[in-house]
């Protein structure tokens, strides 16, 4: 059994973390920090692990996680890059869903967090966690940066068309909408029910702390620095992520064949579903499961290429591929405890 810490446990993708994590054969959960709420049990706050989870929230400082084999933080940006280090030293394997070490550059980590990087020297060391291009190092991992929503969305719709050469890597456009889970589980106006329902807004247009993360990755699968124009948007529902790509062709039309290029490329892939051409994936057919669906369209035969992906921001976009790669992690198989279909409605 692997035994597991969970920092920040009292969040949405923390709930969502135990949520998996109750139900995997091959995990003994051993301490869920929290502050605020230690000494209460997990049970009260999350009346849906009843029975699941009979853990209390413990103070991080009593929550022993070094004796733990693994710990997740799943906190705000700036909470895991304070405590990884003395964790890699005692031996534990860390994975982080926030950002603190999933951009390299770590002077425009500083510019888009504002703040100071507590342990820059393991930057380098974390592997940036997406499965389908970073297994291999993903098993040998100590640290892994676990991806963000966007970036993995947008991510698993680009990447055949980079990795293949075929499109404009400096005319690259993401559109992408997220329900407002994706904000996190605190007080905030914006996401007050009258003020997010029945509303659509685009947010972060001159400026997304995923921009970089995005850039960052497609640029090392194009082989050069990519251009990409990335608009987030916020929509009137509480879980997913649809992200609409739109990518220049440069290959004589005849030379292509996309459908089969994606096919292909995800064949082996247990969470990517390339769907039908011309399908139009939903965000409410991924809900509370760990798969991306994508499919594609190439808009009256032109040179724009259309790439839908669909994902749960919550599980493929956080919790749901954390696991996965906890998974590849400690050598047992990827799809362990994520088998779940989608729930509907």
């Amino acid at each position: 059994m692997i035994n597991i810490g969970i920092v920040g446990g009292t969040g949405y993708t923390g709930v969502e973390l135990l949520r998996i994590l109750a139900q995997h054969p091959q995990v003994s959960l051993r301490a869920i920090t929290s502050r605020k709420d230690a000494g209460q049990s997990v049970a009260a706050l999350f009346p849906s692990l009843r029975q699941h989870v009979t853990l209390d929230f413990v103070d991080p400082a009593q929550a022993q996680l070094d004796r733990c084999d693994l710990v997740f933080f799943a906190t705000p940006n700036g909470i895991a890059m304070n405590q990884a280090r003395e964790l890699l030293a005692a031996g534990v394997r860390v994975i982080d869903l926030a950002a603190d070490f999933r951009i390299k550059d770590v002077a425009l980590w500083e510019q888009w967090y504002g703040m100071s990087h507590a342990c820059p020297e393991l930057v380098a060391q974390a592997v940036y966690g997406l499965p389908e291009r970073n297994r291999e190092a993903i098993r040998q991992a100590r640290l892994v940066a676990n991806p963000g929503c966007y970036p993995t969305a947008v991510q698993l719709g680009f990447l055949p068309l980079l990795e293949a050469g075929l499109v404009d890597s400096q005319h690259l456009i993401a559109d992408a909408k997220s329900g407002v889970s994706g904000a996190g589980r605190k007080a905030e106006i914006s996401m007050l029910l009258a003020e997010a329902g029945d509303n659509f807004k685009a947010y972060g247009v001159s400026g997304h702390r995923h921009h970089p993360e995005i850039s960052q990755e497609l640029s090392q699968v194009a082989g050069q620095t990519v251009n990409l124009l990335f608009t987030p948007h916020l929509v009137p529902m509480i879980r997913g992520i649809h992200a609409t790509l739109y990518a220049r062709l440069t290959q004589p039309e005849g030379a292509l064949d996309l459908q089969s290029l994606y096919e292909q490329r995800y064949a082996h892939e247990p969470f990517v579903d390339v769907m039908p051409s011309g399908s139009h994936p939903e965000t409410r057919s991924v809900r509370a499961s760990n798969l991306c669906r994508i499919a594609l369209h190439r808009p009256r035969h032109g040179d724009t290429v259309v790439v839908l992906a669909v994902i749960d921001n919550l599980v493929k976009g956080a919790a749901g591929q954390a696991v996965q790669n906890m998974n590849l992690m400690f050598g047992l198989p990827e799809t362990t405890g994520l088998e779940h279909i989608p729930i509907l409605p």
